[in-house]
Formats: C-alpha cells, structure tokens, sequence
C-alpha cells in the first residue's frame, strides 16, 4: 500500500470511529434526557407510555391519600384543565402540600396512572418551577401572576 493510501485508510478509520462514538453519545444522552408534560399533555396522549419524564402541576385539594402502614402515597395532579391521578411510595417533601405546584419523575402506567420514581417541591412561596407555571398559563390557570415567579 502506498503512503498516499494508508493516509487515506487512517483518516477514514479515525472519521468513522469519531462517528460511532459521537452516534453513542448522542444515544445515551437521548435516553437520559427526562421532558415535561402537563396533566393536558398526557390525557392528549403527547406523553410517551415507554419511557421515564416529568409531570408538573398543582396538587389538588382533598386529593392527598396516604396509606397509614406503608409509605405510598396518591394525589391528583392538575394544570386546572385537566387532572391525572400520581402514586408515589417514599417520603415526600416537607414543603409538599395541597395547593402547590410540583414536579414528579416517572412512569405513566397502562392504566393512565402517573408512578412517580422522585417528587419535589417548591423551594418558597414565590416559586414555582418554570414548567409548571408555564403549563398553568397555557392551560389559562386564573391564579395571580406574583404566586409563580418563574425568575431563576
């Protein structure tokens, strides 16, 4: 082989294993990537049923049912459209409340229940996470600008 075409060989080797690698990367990144949707988006069907994201809303009032022998944990999640029913076995917040807005990471089941795998909470009472305030005034929520700030 010539000088000429070994060149050529290892810069098209080296081309192709930087596309691989670049191929993997983007792929792991892809599936540890967790969107959001609101309660809206899910009963539309926008949610994917196959893979871990975000929910974010208001906790319903009344809707908090905690099972007093284990530590699961039910409440109604809502954009003031719509609503979606969110399991949850751990310990939640202290600043989780009804009235709030939250996040919850997880899993939409086949029976359009949300298992959430992680909840948090607002972190004051000016703050609301973006999403969620932002889902709220898609959703034309009539709740006062000043009680979501959605400042960083």
């Amino acid at each position: 082989m010539t000088p000429r075409k070994k060149r050529i060989a290892i810069v098209c080797s080296i081309l192709a294993g930087m596309a691989i690698a670049a191929a993997l990367i983007l792929t792991a990144f892809e599936k540890n990537l967790l969107y959001f949707y609101s309660p809206t988006q899910i009963v539309n069907g926008e949610a994917p049923t196959t893979r871990s994201f975000r929910i974010g809303g208001l906790v319903m009032n009344d809707s908090v049912k905690r099972n007093k022998d284990t530590l699961d944990v039910s409440f109604v999640l809502t954009d003031t459209i719509n609503q979606i029913e969110v399991v949850y076995n751990g310990i939640l917040p202290d600043l989780f409340r009804e009235g709030q807005g939250i996040v919850a990471n997880g899993k939409l089941q086949e029976n359009k229940i949300f298992k959430a795998d992680e909840v948090l909470a607002k972190h004051d009472e000016n703050y609301m996470p973006p999403e969620v305030a932002q889902a709220l005034e898609e959703a034309g929520a009539d709740i006062p600008h000043q009680q979501y700030s959605t400042a960083q």
